[in-house]
């Protein structure tokens, strides 16, 4: 894996050619599929994932080969690659990675707000431990995120923060409170941001996909089987899958990041066949 040299470097064709994007979570998943597309339309990448298990959280992480994997990946596909292992919760040792490795890539056009981690089980079951580990990592990270990439996109004069959300940022998921509360969250700090940050040609979207495959292990399908069969239609979607793909989601993200959606700002834009409709 090459280290990026400084300065900018030469746009490849794509829809967002000449671009450099931080997509955190990158490791795997959907994260990888976002940098990886991104990679494919033209953009150099600062690929970030905690590349460690996260206490609360009863799945193993991604580990530091996966963030190889993805950073190898991308570079395959034209672009130039800074892989950071960092924890979103740190927002200090974030911003300080980000502005790193924009030095060496020579700016920062967009940052893809990916890392996420979810807790299922009743109301009653999550300690305090599990929603904390939900919340720090799904909206303060976000917001850590932001924070490491606004001043950056600023002194660019403009740029794209898209922020990966759900469908439980939209509506009611049972089984998923500490999970559907920060999503929730994740649309009111983007909305925030958007008003707040139109005035420096920086956009804020959120994206909202359905039921995706990730790597994130839940066992949500048997608590709606078993424990809950009542609420198992708020999962159903309206199109005849049962989840998106990741692809689906991170042609999204291309297109929040590119300059097709140079005027679309404080958008919900959802990815989940006809899930929120539901």
């Amino acid at each position: 894996m090459s280290t990026a040299e400084p300065g900018r470097g030469a746009a490849r064709p794509g829809r967002v050619a000449g671009k450099v994007v931080l997509v955190t979570g990158a490791a795997r998943g959907m994260g990888r599929s976002h940098a990886l597309r991104l990679a494919e339309e033209g953009a150099d990448l600062v690929v970030a994932d905690i590349c460690r298990d996260v206490d609360g959280v009863r799945y193993p992480m991604a580990r530091p080969q996966d963030l190889a994997d993805t950073a190898r990946a991308a570079e395959q596909r034209g672009a130039r690659v800074v892989p950071v292992a960092v924890d979103v919760r740190d927002g200090e040792r974030l911003a300080t990675e980000t502005a790193r490795a924009a030095d060496d890539l020579g700016g920062l056009d967009a940052a893809v707000a990916n890392a996420g981690v979810l807790v299922t089980g009743a109301w009653d079951s999550p300690s305090a431990r599990d929603w904390r580990a939900v919340v720090d990592v799904n909206l303060i990270g976000v917001w850590h995120t932001c924070l490491a990439a606004i001043p950056h996109l600023v002194a660019r004069g403009g740029g794209s923060l898209v922020n990966i959300s759900s469908t439980a940022g939209i509506k009611g998921n049972p089984l998923m409170t500490a999970y559907t509360a920060a999503k929730h969250g994740v649309v009111g700090l983007s909305t925030s941001l958007a008003n707040e940050l139109a005035a420096f040609s920086v956009r804020v979207n959120t994206v909202h996909p359905a039921g995706v495959a990730t790597g994130i292990e839940s066992d949500l399908d048997a608590l709606l089987r078993t424990d809950r069969p009542d609420l198992a239609p708020v999962y159903t979607n309206a199109l005849p899958v049962r989840r998106v793909e990741p692809i689906d989601v991170s042609n999204a993200v291309v297109y929040l990041v590119s300059d097709e959606s140079r005027y679309v700002t404080g958008t919900q834009l959802k990815v989940d066949a006809g899930a929120a409709i539901r």
